[in-house]
């Protein structure tokens, strides 16, 4: 039903237009009346209205003026002018003024039932575009927010590069917040039990459980939600800590538990890791979550652990010893790798458990993100992640967690080998790969050649091969193909999609835009319905 506001400084004349047609059977309703315009404006802020009828002579505001204000204000409404005969050219040079249609006093029904009929046609296509318009700014916030977690969990998971780079891509992300100075932040990871002893009920409710968790990140400030598909039924988020406020995420947690338990009548088990200071902890940070979650007790209902550890206790695992990992793999040298296991891991590091277990998570980050970049995630090598993962969560297995760690370095180092062996498939398939997920980075021939341990010359010549095209070809057209996505939504500035997708001026990717598409990005925009 398609409610109407009925304006007119008599009574009797709004009495009479309701008495003309049957306002049901044409698909409307009459929800409001107004003596003048202004009062119109007021009942319009109360009530939900698709349609005004005003006369167009009244006190206080007129009709036109009333139009006029619909138009700023309530665009979406339309507005029918009464008036008599004397004021018929007036109105019609009204029409510019939100006026959609008129109609002449005394109001013939038949002249009435066919105004309605167009509106209630107009009105209906409306609300569809809307509809529409709304799933598409949802899929778009979804796109966004997509990127978003990506890169979320590629600082927490996976290699970095150079620390300029990821700054600028934090900004390009709308993640601002996470450049601030002094940034303090903590790691909160939520599983989610069911004991109902219905099978399978878990994942059912999964989709349903991780957009709970969105929606309540998106509903505070300084609060990020994103998901790991490594831990499946968990979602993680990053809390930005304020100084000199203690316990900050205790309300958050309790929000938590409420919300699962109310809405999806399911049990969480909640782990709230070590506050750590900067983005280059954010690794040790999200580790910890982890660990303090693996602290929970079976078959029990909701939890909360909240374990800190010590600093002083933790081994130092800097960008550096990293990097000396993922070179001693991706240059194949086991002894290497086993000799910077001893120096991290080793009996003689006399260092905690639970250190001990933020250090091999770290490394066992490391080589899972150098078998994503070689595609090695085979069923061996996931089997033996799994079985690595477990005796780090016992915490009294160390040396079954070495001998499984070299194993999974052993299975990656024969992948790289047999890679760097072939007509150059496998190479290129992972620069393809890294290039659909990164293309909003600053990639060239040159990182993607130090990244891949390959020659940049040798790189391009396999990469035009493979593909049937060369790498800034392709490069290009990832980054239109997302940037049209990202135009459907009307809140990102032309400049915003153009950072997004990497491109530091909107002059260059409009150019970009228009050889590959035929068209400008804003004239794109307009094409879509999404002015």
């Amino acid at each position: 039903m398609r409610n109407v506001l009925l304006v007119d400084d008599e009574v009797q004349i709004r009495r009479g237009l309701q008495w003309k047609v049957d306002w049901e059977e044409l698909g409307f309703r009459i929800a409001a009346e107004a003596a003048n315009g202004e009062e119109a404006l007021a009942r319009l802020e109360e009530q939900k209205v698709d349609l005004v009828l005003t006369d167009v002579r009244m006190p206080v505001m007129d009709g036109i003026e009333l139009a006029r204000n619909c138009q700023e204000r309530h665009p979406h409404i339309k507005v029918i002018i009464l008036s008599g005969y004397s004021d018929f050219e007036y109105v019609k040079n009204s029409m510019k003024k939100g006026v959609r249609d008129y109609l002449l006093k005394p109001v013939d029904p038949d002249e009435l039932t066919e105004v309605l009929q167009q509106m209630r046609i107009e009105i209906d296509q409306d609300r569809t575009k809307q509809l529409e318009l709304d799933r598409v700014k949802r899929l778009v916030r979804t796109q966004l927010q997509e990127v978003q977690e990506q890169y979320l969990l590629s600082l927490v998971k996976e290699e970095w590069f150079q620390y300029s780079l990821v700054q600028e891509r934090l900004q390009q992300l709308k993640l601002d917040l996470l450049l601030k100075d002094q940034l303090n932040a903590q790691f909160i990871t939520v599983e989610v039990r069911d004991f109902s002893g219905q099978a399978n009920r878990v994942n059912e409710l999964r989709m349903a459980f991780q957009m709970l968790c969105k929606e309540l990140a998106e509903l505070r400030s300084g609060i990020f939600a994103f998901y790991d598909p490594s831990y499946t039924n968990m979602m993680h988020f990053l809390t930005l800590l304020e100084e000199g406020v203690a316990n900050q995420p205790v309300q958050f947690v309790k929000s938590i538990q409420h919300q699962i338990k109310t809405l999806l009548k399911l049990e969480p088990v909640i782990g709230i890791g070590n506050p750590v200071n900067g983005l280059p902890e954010f690794k040790t940070g999200y580790i910890s979550s982890l660990l303090s979650w693996s602290q929970s007790q079976l078959g029990q209902h909701s939890q909360v652990i909240d374990e800190h550890v010590r600093r002083e206790g933790l081994v130092d695992f800097s960008p550096e010893l990293e990097k000396h990992i993922i070179n001693a793999i991706e240059q194949m040298d086991m002894p290497r790798f086993d000799k910077e296991l001893e120096i991290l891991l080793g009996e003689e590091t006399n260092q905690s458990v639970q250190s001990f277990s933020i250090v091999a998570n770290r490394i066992l980050f490391c080589l899972g993100s150098i078998a994503k970049k070689y595609d090695v995630e085979t069923s061996d090598t996931q089997q033996v992640v799994w079985q690595c993962q477990q005796g780090i969560w016992e915490l009294n297995a160390q040396h079954k967690v070495r001998t499984q760690l070299t194993k999974l370095a052993a299975l990656i180092v024969e992948q790289i080998r047999s890679t760097r062996t072939t007509d150059g498939k496998q190479i290129v398939d992972g620069v393809r790969r890294y290039i659909d997920q990164y293309y909003g980075n600053d990639i060239s021939l040159t990182t993607l050649s130090e990244l891949f341990h390959i020659n940049s010359a040798y790189l391009s010549e396999i990469f035009k091969l493979q593909i049937g095209k060369n790498f800034s070809e392709y490069l290009t057209e990832v980054r239109v193909k997302e940037a049209k996505k990202f135009l459907e939504d009307p809140h990102l500035k032309i400049i915003d999609v153009a950072n997004l997708v990497g491109f530091s001026s909107s002059a260059y990717f409009s150019t970009v835009f228009k050889k590959h598409v035929g068209d400008t990005p804003a004239n794109y925009r307009k094409s879509v319905g999404m002015e």
